[in-house]
């Protein structure tokens, strides 16, 4: 008995059985494996650098936003005035404001101007009188008034309070300036801890 020797494998050119591919038509299919594996892998990965840039130029804006000093004209948000329980009253003009936040407290710093019934229904809202103010008492700490650019000797007719609340309602400091009683100025620190 004769052993069958192996049968060796043909190359695709050489398959009897297979037609002869035409070379246009093989460049055009490894054009298009090309082309599949460019748009499978490409444009993901461009897609994903793009997004990175975004993300990371986001970033950067927030932090140049939340690094500056001093307060922005206009109203907080009323997010903001609900969380930090800073009701600003109608009428009042020359508002502005400024947000920090870190991981031990978060801050609101708002100003603005109002009328006499204006600073009572402010005060009111908070839970205190016009009683309460303290004549020549700063409130405002060295550090809040150095973040917020707030100076206090100037003239006027200086009042303050604090109103510590319990946790996890804000604790607010509140100064006013009555130089002109019909139109007090008003300076509020409200601080909550996350």
């Amino acid at each position: 008995m004769t052993a069958a020797l192996p049968r060796q494998a043909l190359s695709p050119d050489e398959h009897p059985d297979r037609p002869v591919e035409n070379p246009r038509h093989k460049a055009r299919r490894r054009a298009l494996t090309l082309l599949i594996i460019v748009l499978l892998i490409g444009v993901p990965a461009g897609y994903l650098m793009i997004s990175a840039n975004q993300s990371r130029d986001s970033g950067k804006d927030k932090e140049a936003k939340y690094s500056s000093r001093g307060l922005a004209p206009g109203w907080p948000s009323k997010v903001q005035r609900r969380l930090y329980q800073v009701n600003v009253p109608h009428p009042a003009d020359y508002i502005a404001y400024y947000e920090t936040n870190n991981w031990k407290t978060s801050r609101l710093y708002v100003e603005f101007r109002t009328n006499s019934a204006g600073l009572d229904s402010f005060l009111e809202a908070m839970g205190v009188r016009r009683d309460d103010l303290k004549k020549n008492h700063i409130t405002v700490g060295a550090r809040d008034r150095k973040v917020s650019g707030w100076d206090f000797t100037g003239p006027g007719a200086w009042s303050g309070l604090a109103h510590p609340q319990k946790n996890p309602a804000p604790t607010q400091d509140v100064v006013v300036n009555m130089a002109d009683p019909n139109y007090p100025m008003v300076y509020v620190v409200s601080r909550t801890v996350p």
